[in-house]
This record gives structure tokens, sequence and C-alpha cells, in this order.
């Protein structure tokens, strides 16, 4: 559910209340580039990225045919693509002059935008070459025509491959552009076809999933609820896992205070949309505890119509825009919301989406919980993704990103690797906690979020295969494309950013927050019940997909604090906090050395009600594959939590 590529299926990179959900692998691409391909021998710019890895000699059926149609993007860098990363570092970094003088949309158009003179020349070569353009935005011309055409214009001849019992065709050598426009073209996308896309569809979207619910015995908050007859773990009897949290809870450990969010706007990106995004919200609150929507606060951007509904499983994201905007709105009560949901989960539609967040200053916060693993996106739409997060920071735009939900990948995939677009030095990568909620709200202690699963023997008397396997956890580690960014200099420790034998490369997350579904969050959605009526109901979940709109919310209140001035790209200031008082220092055994924590849990068989019976479960915590959460900055929770100063460090 999980598979991505250039034009490929993004995946809700944490939505999590069993179990993680899985992810396709996929290819990294780096190639040398074409040298006389398609009957060019004129000087050329490689597109670095532009030919998959799993285009191999190996899995090559034969060149393309000429009239197989191709549809690509041709993005731009811009008239200054050099100037617009350094004062994104510039703008973004608080030891810089130039810190916090952010720029307008216009002035980022102005300053950094493509010329006319670029796009009418970029039009020029691809018309000439056979391509039709069948549209332009201010990144990006995109254009139509058949595989002659595309080797024509980037040089490269299309092949066949095998991939995954499937053919897709791709470029056999590194695409690339005429040498004279090497300042005018950033990349291009869509060159390969993996996966093969289904038709269009009419736009109409599906009914919400069937209904999920947690089963009970519950605890109210950690530990307030014991079955001593049930086998003990760890040398105690552990409580049953939380009913879950409610913003009450996460604003009184995170250091809310007085803060509310007021006068900030957070975005909020996904696919598809919530037919019943706003009563939902609305009814959550009032149960809840959390202030009611005053008119306005809640708002949408949708496209006008949706594509790719079957591969993307529409329904399944209703749930995610559900969670996201009720943790917000939980965390930051007062601050404003505007979800924008992409066309599809698709590259292309997502980035299309962050991109009228950008063009419109539609929000200071983007909280996006959303990815795919690093081996499926390649250095070419990395490139693209990273000129919207560079727009975005000019103009005072912070972007976060779930982390994942598999940990280091290795269960999942077979590869140790991280998740993306968190993997981007310009995005803020959110681990994931497990969090212990005490009487009257105390915060008592986190853990690194991973878990193992044990049930409990039929006799009743063990907890069968203890400690169990692996169930899920944050994700992080060190990515093997993106070099190491200049805030992570001095705090990520060697032995972590240098694990690939690369030398110092990027290292995820940045931040973390509460993310096991075993000490989860409390959302409540309209599902479709047993009888095939649609009916509002509540259940716990969790995910860093958790994680990463409770960090929004904070921000929202951190922005608050600095009287509204933007955080912007919130990296630099998050690691220069590093080692204070503002962050909770996570580790796997907060009670001490040796002492392992675990909750029970029970569950419906069929997710609904008791009908197929229940199961129960002993869930170990701090327990992440082969990452560990440990003093400073480790690669589950990053710099940690926040704390009770993390907001109020930010004020003037």
């Amino acid at each position: 559910m999980r598979s991505s590529r250039t034009r490929s299926l993004r995946a809700r990179a944490g939505l999590a209340w069993v179990a993680a959900l899985p992810l396709v692998a996929g290819a990294l691409a780096l190639g040398a580039p074409a040298a006389d391909a398609a009957g060019h021998d004129d000087g050329r710019h490689a597109l670095q990225g532009t030919k998959p890895l799993w285009a191999t000699r190996q899995t090559d059926q034969g060149a393309t045919a000429a009239s197989t149609a191709v549809t690509a993007r041709v993005y731009l860098a811009g008239r200054d693509a050099k100037g617009l990363a350094d004062y994104a570092r510039a703008v973004s970094d608080p030891h810089s002059a130039t810190y916090g003088k952010y720029l307008s949309p216009a002035q980022v158009h102005a300053r950094y935008g493509a010329t006319r003179d670029q796009i009418a020349k970029v039009t020029d070569w691809l018309e000439k070459s056979g391509l039709t353009v069948t549209g332009s935005a201010d990144r990006y011309l995109t254009v139509k025509g058949d595989a002659a055409a595309a080797e024509r214009a980037f040089a490269t001849d299309l092949h066949n491959y095998r991939k995954g019992g499937h053919t897709y065709h791709a470029p056999s050598t590194t695409a690339s552009a005429p040498a004279a426009l090497a300042d005018a073209v950033l990349t291009v996308t869509g060159l390969d076809n993996a996966p093969k896309l289904a038709k269009h569809h009419s736009g109409e979207l599906p009914p919400p999933e069937g209904v999920f619910r947690n089963s009970g015995p519950f605890s109210s908050y950690y530990g307030s609820k014991t079955n001593t007859e049930l086998p003990s773990a760890y040398g105690r009897k552990a409580p049953y896992a939380v009913k879950g949290y409610t913003g009450k809870q996460l604003r009184a450990v995170y250091g809310a205070k007085k803060w509310t969010g007021k006068g900030v706007t957070v975005a909020i990106t996904d696919a598809y949309a919530s037919p019943t995004i706003a009563k939902d919200a609305d009814t959550y609150a009032a149960r809840n505890g959390d202030p009611r929507y005053r008119k306005g606060q809640l708002s949408q951007v949708l496209p006008k119509a949706y594509t790719h509904i079957d591969e993307c499983k529409a329904a399944g994201w209703y749930g995610e825009e559900t969670l996201d905007v009720e943790a917000v709105h939980a965390v930051a009560p007062a601050s404003d919301i505007v979800y924008l949901g992409a066309a599809s989960c698709m590259d292309d539609d997502l980035l299309d989406t962050l991109g009228k967040i950008v063009d419109g200053h539609l929000a200071d916060i983007v909280s996006n919980s959303w990815g795919d693993i690093e081996a499926n996106e390649t250095p070419d739409v990395a490139a693209a993704y990273d000129q919207v997060f560079q727009q975005g920071a000019v103009q005072g735009i912070g972007f976060y990103f779930s982390s994942g939900d598999n940990g280091d990948e290795v269960a999942n995939t077979g590869t140790k690797q991280v998740d993306t677009p968190a993997n981007s030095a310009w995005a803020t990568a959110v681990g994931g906690t497990s969090l212990a909620v005490g009487k009257h709200d105390s915060y008592l202690w986190e853990t690194g979020w991973g878990t193992q699963k044990a049930l409990l023997a039929k006799d009743g008397n063990s907890w069968a295969g203890f400690p169990g396997t692996f169930n899920g956890g944050a994700g992080g580690g060190v990515s093997k494309t993106v070099a190491q960014p200049f805030y992570q200099r001095g705090v990520v420790p060697d032995g972590l950013s240098n694990a690939a034998g690369k030398g110092a490369m990027r290292t995820v997350p940045d931040i973390a927050a509460v993310a096991d579904p075993n000490t989860g969050f409390l959302v409540g959605q309209t599902q479709t019940l047993p009888n095939g009526k649609l009916g509002y109901d509540e259940y716990r979940i969790g995910g860093t997909s958790l994680a990463a709109p409770v960090i929004a919310g904070v921000q929202a209140l951190a922005q608050q604090a600095r009287h509204g001035i933007a955080i912007g790209f919130a990296n630099p200031a998050i690691y220069q906090r590093y080692g204070t008082a503002a962050y909770h220092d996570v580790t796997d055994h907060p009670l001490g050395a040796g002492r392992d924590l675990a909750v029970v849990r029970v569950d419906y068989v069929n997710g609904t009600d008791d009908s197929k019976g229940t199961t129960t479960s002993l869930r170990s915590l701090g327990k992440d594959s082969s990452l560990h959460a440990g003093v400073g900055y480790d690669d589950v929770t990053g710099v940690g939590t926040p704390g009770a100063g993390y907001v109020s460090s930010y004020r003037p």
C-alpha cells in the first residue's frame, strides 16, 4: 500500500493501530550521463537520478516501441537555484544575520523563479524534439508524446525492464538536457512508468472503510488498570493499554501551558478528503473536552477531481485526515487549520499540493503524514521536493514529515533504510515514542516507539514466544543519498551519521512525539458500520502519523509564543536547543537499565466486536528493531520530545 515512484503511489506514512503498514520495495537511481544516445552528439547536461537502479542489463527486455505514449514533467531550476538554497539556509539559521528575513511569494518568484526566456527556451527544445507541452506551472512543464520523441529530447533510449513480475519502460542511461539549458532545467520525472497506472477515474470517492474498534479493558491513564491474574512480564504485572490519550493530556505533557496557537495557521496535506471531516472533528471536540471549532477555523482546499482511487485506496486516507485534523486541534485548539487534499497519492499530485501552500502562503506550518522508503525515491523526485521545501523556507514555511512506522525497515523490506521525504535536509523528520501519561495528566516517561508482540498462551499462564516479534516502530536511521546538513553537525554522533560508511550523512529523525498505537491518541470518525450504515465511532490510533501533527500543533504554540513571528524551516532552531531543558531526553529504559516495560492489549479478532472472540497480547515497549533511543541524540527520537520549557523557549 505504500509503494512510490515518480508519478507514484505515496502512502499514509504513520497511520497505525494494530500493526505497521507495509511498503513495497523499490530502487534508488543514480546513473551516468548519456553519450550520443538517440542520435545526439552535442553537449548535454545530465539529469541525475533519471535511470532507475532496477533498469539493469539482466532485466532488460529490449527497446520500448517508438510509439509508446510517454507523459513527463520537466521541472524548472529557476533563475538562481544555488541562491535559493543559500538563502533558505541563511534565513533559517538563528546564527545568521539574515535569520527570519522572509520573502513574500511574489519576491520569491521575482528573485528565484524561472524567467520567461528560460520557459520559452525549454518549451522550444521540447517541441522541436516532437513533444507537446500540455501544461505549465511556475515550477514545471508537462509534456506528452511518444517514446521516440522522449528519446530525442532527453538523449536516452527507453527500454522495457522486468520488475516485480511486471514489465515497465525506463531510460537505459541517465536522461539529459542540452548543455545550454543546464541552468534552466532542474530534472525530469515520468520517463519510467513503474508502477503502471490505471486510467483516470470519475473523481467520486468511495464511502468510509469498515468500522474499527478497540476492545477493552482499558487504562484511563498509564497504569490505572492492571489484571493481576495475567502472567507477569519483566518481573511485574503489565497494565492495560490506555483507551487513547486526549488533547488535555497531550497539552499537559508537552508544555502547552497557556498557549493555544491563536493567530497561527497549520496546513495538513494528505490525499483525497473525508466527506465527513467537519462534522467528525466538531463531534470529537465536543465529546473529548476540546474547544468547539469557530466558523472558518477549519477549511479545505481540494482539487477539481480525484484520480488513482483504487491504487491509492482512497477511503483509507479519510482516517489519516481525521487523525491529523483532530490531533492538531487537540494540541493547538485556537490555531486555524487548512486541509489540502491531493488528487491522488502520486508524487506529482502531492508536489502540486505542497506547491499550492507555498505559492499562496496558506500556512507557516505544514504537517505531512505520508511517505515511502528511501529506495523508492530517485534523486530526480527528491530534487523536485527539495525545491518546494527551499521555496517554503525562504517564505517562513516549515514542513514536518512522519519518519515511518517500520523502524529500520529491515523486517519490511530486507534492507536497512530511512523513509522519504522525511530524509530531506529541508524537512523536519518527526519520530515517535511510547508515552506514559499518569494521574492528573502528569508526565511519567517516554520510550522510543518500538514494540514486540507476544500472545497469551492457550493455558493462560505465560506469554507465548515472549517477548515476541517486532510489531512496528518509529522510522529512523541514516540516509544513503542525502549528506549531513549543517544543523546536525556536532549533535549527531559520528557512529550514527557514518553508519552507511559514506561519511557523515543525513540522520533521521529530528524531533519526536507520541506515536505508539498502544499509548496512542483517541480519534473520532464516521465509518461504515457492520450493518452497512454510516456512523460516528472512536478508537485509539498511533504511528508517526500521529507524531507529525502533534509536533505541528506544538510548533503552532511556539510560534504564538514568538508573538506570531514564523519559525519557518525549524531544524536549525530545533538543534540549537539540543541538550537543554526544552526537551525530554527519551531513552528505551526510562526507569533504569534492565527495567523493561510493556502493556497488555485485548483486541477483537474481527476488529469490530466480540462475535469472533478476542485476543490478549503483551506489547513490549522500547524495542525498535536495530534502532535505539539513548541519552542524547538518537535515531528513534532525534533530539527528544518537547518538554515543559520547549514552547516558552521561543519567546523573544
